[in-house]
């Protein structure tokens, strides 16, 4: 949503908005000139969406509730209000279009991709769902460029209103069940999205999923891009890269996780596609400085390490400390983990169960509810009990730096999609403090 607004405030339109809370992003658009508010009160809306206005376009989330005052006051006054994907749907129409789906790495690839197209020349503007290192935003503008990334979101089958040249799908992992029941009709409505690319366009997808065509690519898999020989070298991964093309020696991703080496070679495969010179993708991809809360480094010190995920899908979980464990061996390492969404960890309680088993620490917050009402019996205790074979405690979040004072630390990791990006900071200066 706020890559849309920025774009739109980008193009001379009058720009205003809600936003349950305040955050450093809100502040940044606040900065450019977006009106935005925080409690839902219809008075707070700007004058000119207070009475019927033809110029007027009201586009929404369905992280809004329904029964939200100020969406409910607009409809009545007989506004068509938008989703987010119809809005980037009408966006893209007269674009040449690459569109990421996935239940996750949406936002780590269509990042590196965008970055790839820009760092190389080719250019591109690109709505991503997270804020890209480089650029310190969301959202990137290239007046000279037909050429739009965007992430294809499954949610609520969102995606279904977009119709790309190029698609990639990252993983088809179940989620979202509040939504689709079971995981046959998450896989049926990615067949609607693939369905929907233009007459000429590529799909290219990673090896394994349950789709028939496209192009493939892995790092453990055969596949028409693969990474080969994967190594970890001074605390990145190197690996050498087979394609169609031939073999590249020595590839290193700015990035740390097997998951990202992945999510770098569906940006490569992309940009090769596309016709660039493999050598300048390659240094294109070097530079790539990552995703805010996408395994960030916050603290890397010799005594303490410190990293920010938006983790919040068993399987996101379990490539993150994964990935953590290849790269600082026998280290102990420490989990802050935020639920998300009542029906996903009812779905999934034995999957994240499992996942935060490895490691040697849990603590868990209380569940965030997002769009949600609390479901009986689905609770954060609830889920702390199926864990197994580790210390593991359930705090507040306001208990959690005095907590933190009386560990030993080793690496630390906060996880989630909720609002535990609020406790970022304070963890940070709480930490540093001990550190120097």
């Amino acid at each position: 949503m706020s890559a849309i607004a920025r774009y739109l405030n980008s193009k001379g339109m009058q720009v205003a908005g809600y936003d349950k809370v305040s955050s450093v992003l809100t502040d940044q658009m606040i900065k450019e000139g977006i009106d935005i508010h925080f409690v839902d009160d219809t008075s707070l809306l700007p004058l000119w969406a207070q009475e019927k206005n033809e110029d007027a376009l009201f586009i929404y989330t369905p992280a809004i509730p329904d029964e939200h005052k100020e969406l409910n006051f607009i409809r009545n006054l007989g506004y068509t209000v938008y989703k987010r994907s119809e809005v980037l749907g009408f966006i893209t129409k007269q674009s040449f279009t690459v569109a990421v789906a996935g239940t996750h790495g949406k936002t780590t690839t269509a990042s590196i991709l965008a970055h790839v197209l820009t760092e190389t020349g080719y250019g591109c503007s690109a709505f991503l769902g997270g804020i890209a290192t480089n650029y310190n935003s969301n959202v990137l503008i290239d007046q000279e460029s037909e050429t739009v990334v965007v992430e294809a979101d499954e949610y609520d089958r969102s995606f279904l209103s977009l119709f790309p040249d190029v698609a990639i799908v990252t993983s088809m992992d179940p989620d979202h069940l509040d939504v689709y029941g079971k995981k046959e009709n998450l896989v049926e409505s990615f067949g609607l999205f693939i369905g929907q690319l233009k007459n000429t366009g590529k799909l290219i997808r990673k090896a394994g999923l349950n789709i028939d065509q496209g192009i493939t690519y892995s790092i453990d898999m055969h596949a028409d891009y693969q990474a080969m020989d994967m190594r970890i070298k001074d605390g990145s991964y190197v690996f050498d890269l087979k394609f169609p093309k031939g073999v590249i020696k020595n590839v290193s991703v700015g990035l740390p996780g097997g998951h990202n080496v992945e999510n770098a070679i569906a940006a490569f495969s992309v940009a090769s596609e596309l016709g660039i010179d493999p050598s300048r993708i390659v240094h294109a991809l070097s530079s790539f400085k990552g995703v805010k809360r996408r395994f960030e480094y916050h603290i890397k010190s010799n005594r303490l390490i410190y990293i920010d995920d938006y983790a919040h899908h068993p399987e996101e979980l379990k490539a993150c400390i994964q990935s953590v464990k290849e790269l600082y061996p026998g280290k102990k390492i420490t989990g802050i983990f935020q639920p998300h969404l009542y029906s996903r960890t009812r779905d999934f309680a034995d999957g994240f169960a499992e996942s935060l088993s490895e490691l040697n620490e849990v603590i868990l917050l209380e569940i965030y509810p997002a769009r949600e009402m609390p479901i009986e019996g689905v609770s954060s205790q609830m889920l702390l009990n199926k864990i197994s074979g580790t210390n593991k405690s359930l705090l507040q979040k306001k208990e959690v730096i005095d907590d933190l004072k009386d560990r030993e630390l080793e690496v630390l990791l906060t996880l989630g999609a909720g609002d535990i990006d609020q406790l970022v900071e304070p963890i940070k200066i709480e930490l540093e403090s001990h550190i120097s």
